[in-house]
């Protein structure tokens, strides 16, 4: 498995997190998720990897903004799943799998760092 990052490009924290990417040599395939949204298998599969439920990787403006009112329980997963398939927006970003399936939010450089870390 390649290293795939999804970004939205004019988020900072993408760019900032490709140019960490970039500047230590790590290859890695871009996912334009706005462009290109996941499906809900490969949301659902992200969220297995990164051991967190969708809507703790919703961004609550963009939620509220795309009218997601979903109850925040097991029984609402997959429609959370759903609506962030619908509203890629609102999905948090960038979202970083390493070649080992190990997947971040990376939010932050200590993150892309352990990424980069794992990669070299």
């Amino acid at each position: 498995m390649a290293v795939e990052i999804w970004i939205n490009p004019a988020c900072s924290k993408c760019r900032s997190a490709k140019a960490d990417l970039d500047a230590a040599g790590v290859e890695y395939v871009e996912r334009r998720y706005l462009d290109d949204p996941p499906t809900t298998a490969e949301l659902g599969a992200v969220l297995d990897r990164l051991g967190l439920q969708p809507w703790e990787i919703a961004r609550p403006a963009e939620t509220r903004e795309a009218g997601i009112a979903i109850a925040k329980d097991a029984e609402h997963r997959d429609a959370w799943i759903a609506a962030l398939v619908a509203h890629p927006r609102a999905i948090q970003r960038p979202i970083i799998t390493a070649s080992d399936a190990t997947t971040v939010v990376a939010r932050d450089p200590a993150t892309v760092a352990g990424v980069i870390a794992r990669e070299l």
